[in-house]
């Protein structure tokens, strides 16, 4: 992917997570504002928070996300269906889903394989995104290539893993595929390593810092004046 040269190309690769257990509902709302302001791609919130980041966004750009199956894609495949289908009946237009870790370490790929497809069917037929987290600390090189088989097969629209893995993810996934880099990416020159590894979006829990810190490299500093 060609480096972002504009303001605005790289705020549309960030993805801003609100999903920690101890966020209020000022806390988010004070994200969603944030994201607004800076005209960032996504925010990703719980389930409990659709409806508020949904109001909260209305008439804006920034797309209204929901964390499925978090944090460790515990559930059973109907459980995450029922999640999806009711965040995107909410309003949400991209579904953030945590790969099922403990199928893939048992190696039940049919399994995996089976839930990907469904809920990657569920979001492409009521126009959302499908973004699915590889959650690399846990698996082998072996696997999150196998990982990667299943996430092709189901067509999915983003797969999320770290800087280091992209080059590993990139290799066996089809170029229609995006590539999203999460993982202590706090500076505008992370987030361009990201971009120049290969990543078309970027979780980031500190988008005003790295926007902040990009236009003031994009301000052309002001011009000397002669006494």
């Amino acid at each position: 992917m060609a480096p972002p040269t504009t303001y605005e190309a790289l705020a549309k690769l960030l993805d801003y997570p609100l999903v920690k257990p101890e966020l209020t509902d000022e806390d988010v709302i004070a994200g969603l504002e944030l994201a607004k302001r800076y005209g960032i791609a996504s925010v990703i919130v719980r389930p409990c928070d659709i409806d508020l980041a949904v109001r909260t966004l209305q008439g804006n750009a920034v797309k209204p996300a929901a964390a499925c199956g978090f944090p460790y894609g515990s559930s059973n495949t109907g459980t995450k269906l029922y999640e999806a289908r009711d965040m995107l009946r909410r309003g949400a237009r991209e579904i953030d889903l945590v790969i099922a870790i403990s199928k893939v370490l048992s190696r039940e790929f049919q399994y995996v394989q089976s839930e990907l497809l469904q809920l990657s069917e569920l979001c492409h037929k009521e126009g959302a995104l499908l973004k699915v987290s590889l959650e690399n600390a846990y698996l082998s090189d072996e696997l999150k290539i196998i990982a990667c088989r299943c996430l092709e097969r189901a067509e999915v629209d983003f797969v999320e893993t770290t800087v280091a893995d992209i080059p590993l993810v990139r290799k066996n996934l089809p170029e229609e595929i995006g590539i999203k880099a999460a993982g202590g990416i706090h500076t505008a020159d992370q987030a361009l390593e990201a971009c120049a590894a290969g990543a078309t979006r970027i979780g980031t829990t500190t988008p005003a810092a790295i926007l902040d810190e990009w236009k003031a490299r994009l301000t052309p500093p002001p011009a000397a004046t002669t006494s």
